[in-house]
């Protein structure tokens, strides 16, 4: 049970300032939020089930390189929230979220769907899903990204604007970067001492 709410938490922290959630929160405030909502959750909980499928391809790697991979992937995450500028997440979110256009309902959650599909491709964490999926049993891992991402979904499309004044991104990114790193520093630790 533990690992569920540390993916769950993680995987919160990790999309909280990310490019999608600046996306859902554009379309939120151009289209129907409930619509942009499933739309958004939809897209997360399918990229987050190619995320953990991914991530059972990798525990058929033999104990030592699996681990190697883990931490390196950790340590990567680590430098991308602690290094890399907020600035272009925002920009990159703003972009994604202008291109939507109102219309029917359908048509909107089939845009935020869209958008965040694509958007999440190769994204910080999904690689991540995936890295927590070679380490933990993989229905914790679904469940616990799924519910965070759901809740993203949720505070983008009904009011990310609220919650950016309440808490900087900046200190939610460098707070999960300081998390990945520990994670990181941990799993060499484990390499090293085993």
């Amino acid at each position: 049970m533990s690992a569920f709410f540390v993916v769950l938490g993680l995987m919160f922290l990790m999309e909280l300032p990310d490019k999608t959630m600046i996306a859902l929160l554009v379309m939120g405030t151009r289209a129907r939020p409930l619509m942009v909502f499933l739309g958004g959750a939809t897209a997360f909980v399918c990229q987050m089930g190619l995320a953990v499928g991914a991530g059972q391809l990798l525990t058929l790697v033999p104990h030592r390189p699996r681990e190697v991979i883990i931490a390196t992937l950790f340590l990567l995450g680590a430098g991308y929230l602690l290094f890399w500028p907020e600035k272009e997440e925002e920009e990159k979110g703003e972009e994604e979220g202008a291109q939507e256009h109102p219309g029917a309902p359908l048509r909107e959650a089939l845009t935020a769907f869209g958008v965040i599909f694509i958007s999440e491709f190769g994204d910080l964490t999904q690689i991540q899903a995936a890295n927590f999926a070679a380490k933990y049993n993989w229905l914790t891992v679904f469940a616990g990204g799924s519910l965070a991402l759901i809740a993203i979904s949720a505070i983008g499309a009904y009011g990310g604007k609220g919650l950016q004044k309440l808490i900087p991104m900046s200190v939610v990114r460098r707070g999960g970067g300081l998390v990945f790193l520990g994670y990181g520093i941990y799993t060499v630790y484990q390499l090293v001492a085993g």
